[in-house]
């Protein structure tokens, strides 16, 4: 195919040349009705752009395949043999993935390392979650990807589940086995499906970890305002093989997806494409070298614990994607949330994530010499100044199997159910009837259904004084919890 087109931009550049006047949404019309101050800071060019695909860059029976046109390219791009974009992030196309798998009452493993979007997805689409625990690394305090064993081990003890929701990369960089999963989910003859949120740009270089659709997957989410060149909410469904069809998928989206798609959105992910299909070769092999160099200028900090293929050699992960900076603080005294904080604070420097043990950088085509020297000249003056941080409350690191917590209820039930809130000491052996996820990541510590343990209590109470954003649970502070009702 041709991949010097881009159908979404030349479709929007054609609809200027025309200048038609539109008499339907938005009501700005193309930026004649902004307020010039907010045009000040958006850009008027944002709203100019704000173009309706029916009866905009497409007529009302989108007749020209403007959009139809932009998926193809998108799906020859990456070796999928169907592609569909949405503009509501991945948060919703994973609960959209699942719903094309397992209905309402049916089963679906699910990897416990998951992101709040996949309990939200197991709330509101009723399925019920067979969890797969991840491979947990209890020196790094770190969850990797389960294994295929573990996933064969589910697979037998419930014949009845309808496939596999696999998470890779992790928000750290570590990736599963993907071909491994697929294969003992293809033997019983159920689909993989890969949240594959941070993977974006993986098939676009040979030196990066494995691409769902290379492996076998059958139907991969992809957020491509993460690791790749489009605007934030931009996701596509990458779909192959004929365990899900392309038309249950579609009416899904349909069902969860928003009826006024941005075209901003359309564009951008039709313009990465043909970036990544034209340069992506040379310009992720330039961001490989220059992490490279990153990684090894961190490591020879002191007080730094920078990981790489060491989680790779120490059977803890299958692949790691090297674009991932990843980097323990621990030894400097502080955490990684107090690291961050100190970087955005003194250095203007905003990291891509953190925890109570490290900070992370993701390093994309779009970096240059400029923000390389920034990244290490701030982290150098961070292990400089590291003594001049105020020391917080230690956050209490549960033991392995601590996280691993008892479902006692379904989570759709228990969300659902009569609550109460009480004390937080009151709580202990108590069912929870909410979500309470640290954030960043946003990986669930309880979901609601599971039994709150003293261990976890501790953990994330400690958490929340040393500095936890808990932005889910009705009471942030965790001095209340939300749990199901006695009788």
């Amino acid at each position: 195919m041709d991949h010097s087109r881009a159908p979404v931009l030349d479709a929007l550049q054609e609809f200027r040349r025309r200048g038609d006047v539109v008499f339907g949404p938005p009501g700005h019309k193309q930026g004649r009705g902004t307020d010039p101050r907010v045009a000040d800071v958006l850009g008027m060019d944002v709203f100019r752009s704000d173009v309706l695909t029916r009866n905009g860059l497409d007529d009302r029976r989108q007749s020209q395949g403007v959009l139809e046109q932009a998926q193809e390219l998108m799906a020859d791009a990456v070796g999928a043999e169907h592609a569909f974009f949405s503009t509501c992030g991945s948060s919703l196309s994973v609960k959209t993935a699942m719903l094309s798998v397992a209905g309402p009452g049916e089963k679906l493993l699910l990897s416990r390392n998951a992101h709040k979007a996949v309990v939200a997805a197991v709330i509101i689409n009723g399925v019920r979650p067979v969890w797969v625990h991840p491979k947990f690394d209890s020196e790094r305090h770190l969850a990797h990807p389960p294994e295929p064993d573990d996933v064969r081990r589910r697979l037998r003890e419930h014949p009845d589940a309808k496939g596999m929701l696999l998470i890779t990369p992790t928000d750290w960089g570590t990736c599963a086995d993907i071909r491994g999963v697929a294969d003992a989910c293809h033997a019983v003859d159920v689909p993989l499906i890969v949240d594959e949120a941070w993977g974006a740009h993986l098939p676009f270089h040979p030196d990066l970890p494995s691409w769902g659709m290379d492996a076998d997957a059958d139907l991969v989410v992809t957020s491509v305002h993460k690791m790749g060149g489009a605007i934030e909410q931009s996701s596509v469904f990458h779909l192959q093989h004929d365990r899900v069809a392309p038309e249950v998928l579609k009416q899904r989206e349909d069902l969860l997806g928003t009826t006024s798609a941005s075209c901003l959105v359309y564009g951008a992910l039709d313009g990465w494409r043909r970036q990544m299909a034209e340069q992506g070769r040379e310009l992720l092999g330039a961001a490989v070298r220059r992490a490279e160099r990153v990684r090894a200028a961190l490591a020879d900090l002191p007080g730094l614990r920078v990981m790489g293929d060491d989680v790779i050699e120490e059977g803890l992960a299958a692949e790691f994607d090297p674009l991932k900076i990843v980097v323990d603080v621990r030894e400097l005294g502080v955490s990684g949330m107090q690291a961050t904080e100190w970087l955005r604070a003194h250095r203007h420097v905003d990291m891509g994530g953190s925890d109570s043990c490290r900070i992370t950088a993701s390093i994309t085509h779009a970096d240059d010499d400029e923000t390389e020297k920034v990244l290490l000249d701030a982290v150098r003056s961070l292990v400089e100044n590291a003594d001049s941080i105020e020391r917080r409350p230690e956050v209490h690191l549960p033991a392995p199997g601590v996280l691993e917590l008892e479902q006692a209820v379904l989570p759709r039930e228990a969300f659902f159910a009569e609550a109460e809130h009480v004390p937080a000491e009151r709580a202990v052996g108590r069912v929870s009837a909410e979500t309470i996820s640290p954030y960043p990541p946003g990986v669930p510590v309880v979901a609601p259904g599971e039994v709150i343990t003293a261990e976890v209590l501790d953990y994330l109470r400690s958490g929340v004084e040393h500095g936890f954003l808990i932005s889910d649970s009705a009471d942030p502070t965790l001095k209340t919890l939300r749990v199901v009702a006695r009788p």
